[in-house]
């Protein structure tokens, strides 16, 4: 989007035979938003008209309530009832993905786009970088934007050499099953506790709620901590017997509703990776942006934002990369420049967010050393501002660092090119 919007020429190589949406509920943050309106001003009404928020009017800031997963939810708890975290200056809203894709991608030329494009192999040397495709094709280019997921081949082309142990995610050790259901059906399992989005916690056990198209539709994960090695080196998810499903969570204390949404569930697991060290997301002409550089956990419904971030950045970048011979493939120093300083902020703060959701994730599952399973230590660490930091983050500060950044390296490069000549 912001490439187009930019006048960049660029082709999109996807791998599918057409766009698809691959699970349900997202949502944009405030950094996020402010992102997409740098990106492509015209997004937000689209989005807001499809997507959704809290029920109640005076829960529109609050991001998520927690509970218990076990009988009772912890009604008897003397935190029950102020158990929720967000911020006053913060709307929470989610979107079925399917409909965010629909809207995203008529902003982006047909003409531009290559479907059934498996990418095999990557080469680049000063002039460009070239792309092999499964069906014999070869592309090039002056830089090669990898954004092919957490299975990413151009993740292994940038780290595999100097970083081969930091290629693959790791197994965080959970799954969980999820599904999307009618509201209404949500209702009479789960009546009014489907209005407010919800944390579960649970000890090894625990879920996730909330609403998603207009309201329509009720997103829920059930997830499951997990000891043993993934067995599927090549995939994320695996199926099982539904019999296999309902015992992940039968005689573990848990509240029977549960256990009437988990039997409205595909019964696959979904495991869940993470990039928890990533050295650089930068390699020669090639850069790594959204999962394929930080998979991320999604317990701080934050990984999509990162990757908008990343979007942002990249394309301001590459516009400012001045082409002065009129050719297609821009010179290596301006390129290495523009992907230095994109490395040099992105992969702090997208790091940064990634080993917080991980730390939710142990809390979600009372696995935390330092908050176990005592709710008030675990609300007072998730209500007191944590996420402060990257919801009301500067985005166009960001901007104008990483195109400053980048004309220092240029001026570095120019000056020791100079020292060079001169003895």
């Amino acid at each position: 989007m912001a490439l187009h919007r930019m006048g960049l020429s660029f082709t999109l190589f996807e791998e599918a035979a057409q766009y698809s949406a691959v699970g349900a509920g997202i949502g944009f943050a405030p950094n996020a938003l402010q992102s997409l309106d740098l990106i492509e001003p015209r997004f937000r009404a689209l989005y807001e008209a499809v997507a959704v928020g809290n029920k109640p009017e005076d829960a529109q800031w609050v991001f998520f309530e927690g509970l218990l997963l076990e009988e009772g939810l912890g009604q008897n708890e003397a935190w029950y009832g102020k158990s929720s975290w967000g911020h006053a200056d913060y709307t929470r809203r989610s979107a079925h993905r399917k409909a965010l894709l629909d809207i995203m991608t008529k902003f982006i030329p047909t003409e531009s786009v290559r479907f059934s494009k498996r990418l095999t192999e990557i080469q680049q040397d000063q002039r460009g970088v070239s792309l092999a495709f499964e069906d014999g094709e070869v592309a090039h280019a002056s830089v090669l934007a990898g954004a092919d997921g957490i299975k990413s081949i151009v993740r292994k082309h940038v780290l595999e050499r100097s970083y081969p142990g930091e290629v693959a995610a790791v197994y965080a050790d959970a799954y969980c099953y999820r599904a999307v259901i009618p509201t209404a059906e949500a209702e009479e399992i789960l009546g009014d506790l489907t209005d407010v989005a919800k944390f579960y916690f649970g000890k090894g056990r625990s879920a996730v709620t909330y609403r998603i198209s207009g309201g329509e539709e009720f997103n829920f994960l059930l997830c499951v901590s997990d000891e043993t090695e993934w067995k599927y080196p090549d995939a994320v998810t695996e199926r099982v017997t539904h019999e296999k499903m309902m015992a992940d969570f039968q005689d573990h204390g848990i509240d029977q509703r549960f256990l009437r949404l988990l039997a409205k569930v595909d019964p696959i697991r979904w495991g869940f990776f993470h990039h928890m060290r990533t050295s650089t997301y930068i390699n020669g002409r090639v850069a790594l942006l959204g999962d394929s550089a930080h998979a991320s956990l999604p317990f701080q419904a934050a990984g999509a934002g990162q990757g908008v971030e990343d979007a942002l950045l990249l394309s301001n970048l590459l516009a400012a990369v001045e082409d002065s011979d009129g050719e297609c493939l821009v010179s290596e120093p301006q390129i290495k420049a523009a992907l230095d300083a994109y490395d040099s902020i992105r992969r702090p703060r997208a790091q940064k967010q990634l080993e917080q959701s991980a730390e939710v994730a142990r809390m979600i599952h009372f696995q935390d050393s330092e908050t176990g399973s005592d709710m008030s230590k675990i609300l007072a660490k998730l209500q007191n501002g944590r996420l402060d930091w990257l919801w009301f983050h500067d985005m166009e500060a960001d901007v104008q660092d990483a195109l400053s950044r980048m004309q220092d390296i240029l001026s570095a490069s120019q000056a020791e090119q100079m020292l060079d000549t001169s003895q």
